[in-house]
């Protein structure tokens, strides 16, 4: 088995190992250990800037340093980038186009202890809103990689989601995997219903998917790791073919992914679709494991809502 690591960690020596070009410039609003642009800050030391805890300040000199050509890379907890940065990646980041990537850490119910204050459930529907935004959820370490060098690749304002918590790496053992900016990734083919997950929910469907194998239900499952663009070529071809979706991710069910996936279904193929996510509702401390549990967040869950968009088709 290899080892767990998370997306933030994975995305931290990506930054370090891709970021030798001049031009990119990175700031952290003082978390620089938590949203690991630390392995950047000890490789690149005279292009990492400490911002301090003033996150709108920090999105703006991002903008600064984008007017001149730089590629900036603005960092602090998900919160605090799509929560406290919001007005400024509106009005000096997405609005002007320019090419600075907002990377938001320690997102969704799985900062365990922090709470409410800090588990942030609406920075996917709060940034995917925002005209010309490209929004990026990785599901794994190995995903995070080629998500970054693509993010890097790509010209325009980036919004980069990771998490706390380690995670399996699930991906580099997909046969087939390939990661294109924009377009879903399907793990695994089916014929009864689909699920389509987002970050460390990709993990638990796989789970889930075994479970509803093995009572003879055919699972179709696509990792949506690009929340804007969405890949809306591969939603409707499994809602014809399968018939029922299942949306899993973790966030607010209102504005997310099951919020995207329904509004292209609604405008060009109606089906059923079931929602496994936080039901509107702030999180609460405690572990994370009992987190995901006490909101929703397992395979019997995604079980549950296959089963329940099978039988509406």
């Amino acid at each position: 088995m290899s080892e767990k690591i998370s997306t933030r960690v994975a995305y931290g020596k990506a930054l370090a190992e891709f970021g030798g070009d001049e031009n990119i410039v990175v700031l952290d609003a003082d978390l620089a250990i938590c949203t690991m642009s630390c392995y950047f800050r000890d490789k690149y030391p005279e292009r990492y800037f400490n911002m301090g805890i003033a996150e709108a300040n920090m999105i703006d000199v991002a903008a600064g340093f984008a007017t001149t050509g730089k590629t900036a890379f603005c960092h602090s907890f998900a919160s605090f980038t799509a929560g406290r940065g919001y007005d400024q990646i509106r009005q000096s980041i997405a609005y002007p186009n320019l090419n600075v990537k907002v990377v938001g850490s320690h997102a969704g119910l799985t900062v365990g202890e922090d709470g409410a204050t800090h588990q942030c459930i609406e920075d996917l529907s709060l940034m995917r809103t925002i005209p010309g935004m490209t929004v990026i959820c990785p599901c794994d370490a190995n995903e995070a990689r080629l998500a970054f060098k693509a993010m890097l690749d790509y010209e325009g304002p980036c919004y980069f989601r990771t998490g706390r918590d380690d995670l399996d790496v699930v991906t580099d053992k997909i046969e087939g995997y390939r990661f294109e900016l924009g377009k879903g990734s399907l793990l695994k083919d089916g014929s009864d219903v689909t699920v389509i997950a987002t970050g460390l929910m990709v993990q638990i469907a796989l789970k889930a998917c075994e479970i509803l194998e093995k009572e003879g239900i055919s699972v179709r499952l696509i990792d949506m790791h690009t929340i804007k663009p969405l890949d809306q070529e591969i939603i409707l071809k499994a809602a014809k073919e399968t018939g029922a979706i299942v949306t899993a991710e973790e966030h607010n069910v209102i504005g997310g992914l099951g919020s995207a996936v329904s509004e292209v279904l609604a405008r060009n193929y109606p089906a059923p679709v079931e929602m496994v996510g936080v039901e509107d509702v702030f999180g609460r401390s405690g572990h994370s494991d009992e987190l995901l549990v006490r909101y929703g967040l397992t395979k019997e869950h995604i079980v549950e809502c296959a089963k329940r968009a099978i039988a509406r088709k």
